[in-house]
Order: C-alpha cells, then sequence, then structure tokens
C-alpha cells in the first residue's frame, strides 16, 4: 500500500514538474502579459455574461462555471507569488477554455458579451488564438 502511493505521489509530482516546465517555454512574453492583465476586468464580465446566457449549450455554460471556480480559488497549479509564471497558468487555462467556448458555440457569442472597446476584443482574440482557426461557425 505504501509503495503504490509513493509510485502515486511521484507520478503526481513528475506531471507538476512537466507542467512548470512546459509553462516556463511558452509563458506569455512581458507585453502580452501586460495585456493580458489589462483585459482582466473586461474578461471577467466575458465570462459572467456567457455563463449565465441560457442560449448556449450547458456544457459551454457549465466548463465556463468551472473556469471561474478554479480562478476564484485560492489554490492554483503553480502559485501566484511565483514571478511570470505564477499568472501564466491562469492565463494558459482561460485561452483553452475560450477557444472551446467559439468551437461549440461560435466566435458571434463571445463577441456578442464581449463589453470592452474593439480593440480588447482584437487584443482577446491575439492573446487567446481565437481568430486562427476557429472561425465563428457555431455549433455543429
Amino acid at each position: 500500500m505504501g509503495n503504490v502511493f509513493l509510485a502515486v505521489a511521484a507520478g503526481l509530482l513528475a506531471t507538476w514538474l512537466a507542467f512548470v516546465i512546459a509553462l516556463l517555454v511558452v509563458r506569455p512574453k512581458g507585453a502580452l502579459l501586460a495585456e493580458a492583465v489589462r483585459l482582466l476586468p473586461d474578461l471577467i464580465r466575458l465570462l459572467r455574461g456567457l455563463a449565465a446566457d441560457k442560449t448556449l449549450p450547458r456544457g459551454v455554460r457549465g466548463r465556463l462555471g468551472a473556469l471561474m471556480v478554479y480562478l476564484a480559488l485560492p489554490i492554483d497549479l503553480i502559485p501566484d507569488f511565483l514571478p511570470v509564471i505564477g499568472y501564466a497558468d491562469d492565463a494558459i487555462i482561460v485561452a483553452l477554455t475560450l477557444r472551446s467556448v467559439v468551437r461549440r458555440a461560435g466566435i458571434d457569442a463571445v463577441r456578442a458579451h464581449w463589453p470592452g472597446t474593439d480593440d480588447g476584443f482584437a487584443a482577446l482574440a491575439r492573446l487567446s488564438g481565437l481568430g486562427r482557426s476557429e472561425r465563428g461557425t457555431g455549433p455543429t
């Protein structure tokens, strides 16, 4: 029983270390991170608006709700007090979730709920890769 526990703990530690190394490699650069922080208030309003939209599929709203809970929790995959990579995990998880929302609900749904400026939406699309392969196809 003790050996199994140690093996599971070692596996979890190795996975966490691999995640940290991956974040160090693909971390947002200083300007991108500053741009992401500037968009944070609008992003929070966007997530809240999308999660409350009853016209979106239930799975999309569930993912958005889970994202908001993750962002609100004081425990992160990478502690926020670590310079640069502390917030990189949050930024990556937000970007992946938004991409998932766009694939399922379409870019138009995200755009309709964006509370900020057009420049802010362009920055959001650039930071999260929303405009590359998910060109607002809507539900499939």
